[in-house]
């Protein structure tokens, strides 16, 4: 298990992803993007033609649900069974129903069981997770637990440049319908006990990267005296 757990919440478009995996680089860590996770099993509900808002079906659909990742940060490979989908999860008709499926209570108990047991198999000094309800839930002990967050507006023309193909309207309104659908199992706009907020409202990218790192050394330091 490695030993220093970096926990990193956000809203969509905050940069959280990105943000981790430079971190991770920087540091030597390994790297896990939990909404991987919930993006795969939506594509795999997909696959199998099961309607994703019907809980029962993408329930009992669990136990064959065949999933790894790698947790390289220079190279995160995403796997369903033989089929690497690491593209394939990102397309418009997975995004549009992952919420529908990551609100689901047993979902979420599944799915973070799989977190647990790839931190627990980390092979190097330490793991940047990022997510959801890391800081809360699945990671809550790790030594540094960060809200990585920017206002909306920012946060809504960094994804409309990540996505191209998309208007910046159709961007904005899935932006703010994931946050929605998702706040209503997971409260991660605002930092709990011990969380350090990262406002990147003002920060350019290598900037941001900065300021985590700093919190990630000044939490690790004070966990490690504790």
């Amino acid at each position: 298990m490695a030993d220093i757990i970096v926990a990193i919440d956000g809203p969509a478009g905050s940069g959280k992803s990105s943000v981790s995996k430079a971190a991770a680089r920087r540091l030597g860590f390994d790297y896990l993007d939990t909404g991987a996770a919930y993006r795969a099993l939506a594509w795999y509900v997909l696959d199998r033609g099961i309607a994703p808002d019907n809980s029962d079906a993408v329930l009992a659909s669990l136990g064959a649900f065949d999933y790894s990742i790698s947790i390289d940060p220079s190279e995160p490979v995403v796997m369903v069974g033989d089929a690497d989908v690491t593209d394939a999860i990102r397309e418009p008709r997975v995004s549009s129903v992952v919420s529908a499926i990551a609100r689901v209570p047993e979902v979420r108990t599944f799915v973070t069981g799989i977190f647990r047991s790839t931190i627990d198999a980390a092979p190097h000094p330490g793991i940047v997770v990022e997510g959801r309800d890391i800081t809360t839930v699945v990671a809550p002990d790790a030594d540094a637990r960060i809200l990585l967050t920017a206002a909306e507006e920012v946060r809504m023309a960094r994804r409309s440049a990540e996505l191209t193909t998309e208007s910046a309207a159709d961007v904005g309104e899935q932006l703010r319908s994931r946050d929605r659908a998702d706040s209503r199992v997971v409260d991660f706009l605002t930092a709990a006990d011990g969380v350090v907020t990262v406002d990147s409202t003002h920060l350019d990218f290598d900037q941001t990267v900065d300021a985590v790192l700093e919190v990630i050394a000044r939490e690790t330091t004070r966990t490690s005296h504790g």
